[in-house]
């Protein structure tokens, strides 16, 4: 089923891949009313984890470019929970980016802008939200960004 925003991603160049599944013991997506909570999608594309300290390993741009495969992550879980539609999407309400950085490190908020700047780009003024940027000093797997999102869905 074809609808504004799968278009929108087409001509974005983005293929949504079926939505990955958890690496432990949680649901990758919770429900309530119409309130969807998407667990912590991990920076990864289709070479594998992107991994590394962000003011170390990889640049601004290499974090924001980790943190934009997130976005993909969560829409596609967003996609998986609305049962394929993506048309039942109506907004994204709140993000938390977490950035595995160095201690000096500033700019995470940078680094979350991959995600945030996807989401507007995809979904226009629905996709502007509320947002938290948080440094951390290890994330799983040694990912260089994790991110979790709260959605508003029909």
């Amino acid at each position: 089923m074809t609808n504004a925003i799968e278009s929108r991603l087409a001509e974005l160049g983005v293929t949504l891949t079926d939505a990955p599944a958890p690496a432990a013991n949680y649901v990758p997506f919770v429900q309530s009313g119409s309130t969807l909570y998407i667990s912590g999608q991990i920076s990864q594309n289709e070479s594998g984890l992107i991994t590394g300290k962000v003011g170390d390993d990889l640049t601004v741009d290499e974090g924001a470019a980790a943190a934009r495969t997130c976005a993909i992550s969560l829409l596609s879980q967003v996609k998986a929970a609305c049962g394929g539609d993506l048309s039942r999407l109506v907004r994204v309400i709140k993000l938390t980016g977490f950035v595995n950085s160095t201690p000096d490190f500033a700019d995470q908020p940078k680094v979350i802008n991959g995600c945030s700047d996807f989401f507007v780009e995809a979904l226009g003024e629905a996709g502007r939200h509320a947002r938290s940027a948080v440094s951390a000093g290890a994330l799983p797997l040694n990912v260089a960004v994790e991110i979790e999102g709260i959605f508003e869905i029909k």
